[in-house]
């Protein structure tokens, strides 16, 4: 979750009506009921307001790649499958949402069969065409989505994508019928789980095929729809009012909403969130409670927060394709100086210190360190070994507390190893979309984090590490990694399934293949927080494994 997508990803403070929804990766835990499910109206009532410190990169489902986009997306835009809508691992169950039922698959792993739900319609009132999730599919590759690299298994896609058919051949519909056959090129380990993400949710074809609609949201299949949009500043979503046509089809996982409206304002101060929802006047605050008040709200208010698990990774991108980053050394120097403990206070404490790409709670994760450090001696070592002719680089972080002090750690870690390092800090609205633009220049090396988008290691491995997604825009593989026979490795295991024996064995090796190459240097798996104010049923809401708060957990008592 990829906030970024990832990696990556947040939004802050107002007030208005009620409700939620969310999207991308992170992770739930602890406290809370686990889901709100069943009934085609919904129930509670009123309005909730949401604190973020950035706001969505994109509230577009074909688009949006962060943590913030995915949380208001994942109950506004519902997929031909979904994920449970309950606390910790069950909620990473793949099942139907817009289809009647989970696929059919054939024999060789290579056709997918799924009929849509009949007379279901979108929150314009437009009907729920079969041929709708042709049209989002199309979108994800003429949109320049950071998320088309998951789906060009689909026979046909690439030449769509390359501009050589005018359709993906692989994707047939009947919108008489509802019936949706998907043919691949290959068996796909983990494409039920991209058929529950937003990227391939159903959009009626007015929607802009080649462009961002964030200021004009497609209507909503889901609980909640955005009805109003003043980016960067607030969104406003409310009650979808088709949803009980989705919910009277059987769409019986998919959660109804609790409340009415829900109000997303940004406010770039995250203790005045935190003071704000002391007062009640902010319900819900994404991004943890910071470092230098999280004692406070731990010991008065512990009756109302709480600490969450989340399955991400934290760390810095090299840009591999030009000096000094291109030499192997340098790259291992930053990963030998780099001081995980240092960069955990900046979290207080709220950071499992970690060396290598897959996190803990992802399959094939096994825990290793090549870089025993901090180690400032061997780093300056291998500096004075490559003697990169080039020492001018240009660090990037965004202008949350937390990232901009990690930014200002890595600034003063580079000046000590000799570079002549400058410090750009841009809004974190658009930091993804600009580190992921190759036009953007001296994209030399930066903050970065992944947020799980499903529960399975090719989340980490292929929008992230391989060839085929340095992308000229929204791009995520930030260090620009193009190792063949690791991408080989990542194709093949993708045949495969993850409980296959030794497949998990054989991503933990992939790991450790790439941090030989030290293509990253990572340094720490993050803690989230909920904190709520006390017009909030605490124990109603819940943080989701994948696309962390639920906004249809939310209910005002």
């Amino acid at each position: 979750m990829g906030t970024v997508r990832t990696a990556r990803h947040a939004l802050a403070i107002v007030c208005i009506t009620a409700l939620a929804a969310f999207g991308l990766a992170a992770c739930g835990k602890d406290s809370g009921s686990g889901g709100s499910g069943g009934g085609g109206g919904g129930g509670g009532g009123g309005d909730v307001t949401v604190a973020a410190t950035s706001f969505p990169d994109y509230v577009d489902p074909q688009l949006s790649y962060t943590v913030e986009g995915w949380e208001v997306l994942w109950n506004v835009y519902t997929p031909l499958l979904t994920y449970k809508h309950v606390k910790g691992e069950d909620g990473t169950k793949v099942v139907p949402g817009l289809a009647e039922a989970m696929p059919e698959i054939s024999p060789d792993g290579k056709t997918y069969k799924l009929k849509l739900r009949q007379n279901m319609k979108y929150s314009d009132g437009t009907p729920i065409k079969a041929s709708d999730f042709t049209y989002a599919i199309k979108r994800l590759f003429k949109a320049d989505s950071g998320g088309s690299v998951f789906y060009d298994v689909i026979v046909g896609a690439k030449e769509y994508a390359d501009g050589k058919a005018d359709t993906i051949s692989g994707i047939t519909t009947d919108d008489n019928t509802g019936d949706i056959t998907i043919q691949l090129t290959g068996p796909n380990g983990t494409f039920e789980n991209l058929l529950g993400l937003m990227f391939a949710a159903p959009i009626p074809p007015t929607t802009k095929l080649d462009g961002d609609t964030t200021n004009n949201p497609p209507p909503a299949s889901g609980p909640f729809m955005i009805s109003k949009v003043d980016a960067p500043r607030t969104l406003t979503m409310e009650r979808n009012p088709q949803f009980k046509t989705v919910k009277d089809a059987g769409a019986s996982e998919v959660a109804d909403a609790n409340v009415d409206t829900i109000t997303v304002v940004e406010n770039k101060n995250q203790s005045a969130q935190v003071t704000d929802i002391v007062q009640n006047k902010v319900d819900f605050m994404i991004d943890p409670v910071p470092s230098d008040r999280l004692q406070e709200v731990k010991q008065r208010y512990a009756d109302r927060f709480r600490m969450e698990d989340s399955i991400n990774t934290y760390y810095f991108f090299m840009n591999t394709e030009k000096a000094p980053f291109n030499d192997l050394k340098v790259r291992q120097a930053i990963n030998y100086a780099i001081d995980p403990e240092a960069l955990n206070r900046i979290f207080g404490g709220r950071m499992h210190p970690s060396q290598q790409i897959l996190p803990p709670g992802m399959p094939g994760y096994q825990e290793y360190k090549l870089y025993p450090g901090p180690d400032m001696n061997k780093a300056k070592q291998l500096i004075a070994e490559a003697n990169p002719a080039d020492r001018d680089i240009t660090v990037w972080t965004d202008d949350e507390p937390d990232r901009k002090r990690i930014g200002e750690y890595y600034h003063d870690l580079l000046t000590q190893l000799g570079f002549n390092a400058t410090l750009k800090v841009i809004a974190g609205d658009v930091y993804w979309t600009t580190v992921g633009n190759q036009s953007t220049p001296d994209v030399d090396t930066g903050f970065a984090d992944w947020f799980q988008d499903f529960p399975h290691p090719d989340d980490f491995f292929r929008p992230l590490l391989n060839g085929a997604s340095i992308l000229p825009t929204n791009g995520n593989n930030l260090s620009r990694a193009n190792i063949p026979q690791n991408d080989a490795k990542m194709d093949e295991l993708l045949t495969k399934q993850i409980t296959d024996e030794g497949v998990e064995q054989q991503y933990a090796d992939l790991d450790k293949a790439y941090m030989e190459q030290a293509v990253w240097a990572p340094y720490g798996n993050e803690q989230f927080t909920t904190f709520l104010s006390e017009r909030m049923d605490f124990d109603k809401s819940y943080q989701h494994l994948l696309f962390k708060q639920d906004y249809t957990s939310f209910a005002v008592k």
